[in-house]
């Protein structure tokens, strides 16, 4: 489960750690008092003081005065350093567990289809769902984006692949997303297709082994949440396992998955290279399994949408983003930062001084 902290604007807190030494205070405040009265008594018995009392104030008598609180001010110092003082900075935390998220990609051949549209322009099945995958990643004007969240990727034609692990990288993630393209015919100098038996097997779909490799990728994963989106276009033609035992696994786990059909079953619009060298489109049948899609979907806990245009794709990434929301837990830190260091010094620092000046300057007699 990973955890991700964020925290708001920081607000200064001052304490005492240990204040009852404050009250030392008190009676160190009553001693000067009394020191000072008593440095007040003649130290030499005169005849007659009024001789004396009609000569100027000197600076050194002044600072006489002021020697008690001098040592009053140091001992004041140590007794403050004693209590600790700190200086904390206190914030409002938000404490995230992100959910884990396997996204399943269909790039079978007919996910070539160019019945959906980004921006105005006509483009194919695949090209519409990475950009809303996208934009559900990384956010948009209406999506905050899946910053916490564990996100990895599984594309399948007639086999899986795994593209991306879970991870936090989401940048990363959707540059492995734009390299997933739909298999296309690769022909020699004579105009031959040379990968004609690999294209043909990319042409189908195995629904089952990809929703397997994403329960593999999901089950040791540590958050609350476990979901995969399935999404594709077709019907189960290919693979080992059948998407009855996917889903079964995936239910074993705790894993939920929200399935999305994209298009429907009819006729789409395809590319296609005419006898002339230009490429024209040309209606094919394409069929959509309903049917299989929501059993993945509804033995799980899941959702099972479907899109048929760009516009509908991205209100089902909308009410995915809303079904699975991410924990979060606020918490209030405080962290201090100790004080005492600088008032030890400058207690010693006086201490120091008053010392000095009463054995030099101002010595009294005993």
């Amino acid at each position: 489960m990973e955890r991700k902290v964020r925290g708001w604007p920081a607000m200064t807190d001052f304490r005492f750690q240990h204040p009852w030494w404050l009250l030392v205070l008190v009676p160190l405040w009553l001693a000067v008092l009394l020191a000072t009265r008593r440095e007040k008594r003649g130290a030499i018995w005169y005849s007659s003081t009024s001789l004396l009392a009609a000569l100027p104030t000197t600076w050194a008598q002044v600072v006489r005065r002021f020697l008690p609180w001098l040592r009053f001010c140091a001992l004041a110092l140590f007794v403050i350093a004693l209590s600790r003082p700190q200086l904390g900075r206190r914030e409002f935390r938000v404490r995230k567990d992100g959910i884990a998220i396997m996204m399943c990609l269909d790039r079978s051949g007919s996910m070539a289809a160019l019945d959906f549209q980004l921006d105005g322009n006509r483009v194919n099945r695949l090209e519409a769902v990475k950009q809303v995958f996208r934009e559900f990643v990384l956010g948009d004007g209406t999506l905050e984006g899946r910053p916490d969240d564990q996100i990895g990727l599984i594309s399948f034609g007639g086999f899986a692949e795994g593209r991306s692990p879970l991870t936090l990288d989401h940048a990363a993630l959707t540059q492995v997303l734009a390299s997933v393209d739909i298999p296309r015919p690769i022909r020699d100098a004579a105009g031959n297709v040379i990968n004609e038996r690999y294209l043909a097997e990319e042409q189908s779909t195995a629904i089952g082994d990809a929703v397997t490799l994403a329960v593999d990728r999901l089950r040791d994963s540590t958050a609350k949440s476990r979901v995969i989106i399935l999404l594709s276009d077709g019907e189960n033609t290919a693979g080992v396992v059948e998407p009855a035992e996917a889903a079964r696994a995936a239910k074993e786990f705790g894993i939920k998955i929200y399935s999305i059909g994209v298009g429907s079953t009819g006729r789409a619009p395809f590319p296609a290279v005419n006898m002339f060298g230009r490429t024209v489109l040309v209606d094919r049948e394409v069929k959509l399994d309903e049917k299989s899609l929501t059993m993945l979907a509804d033995t799980t806990g899941g959702r099972y949408f479907n899109a048929r245009d760009t516009q509908a794709l991205s209100e089902v990434y909308h009410a995915i983003d809303k079904l699975e929301k991410t924990t979060a837990e606020g918490r209030l830190f405080t962290e201090y930062r100790e004080l005492f260091q600088p008032l030890v010094l400058w207690g010693l620092g006086l201490l120091m001084l008053e010392l000095f000046l009463r054995c030099t300057r101002f010595q009294s007699v005993p």
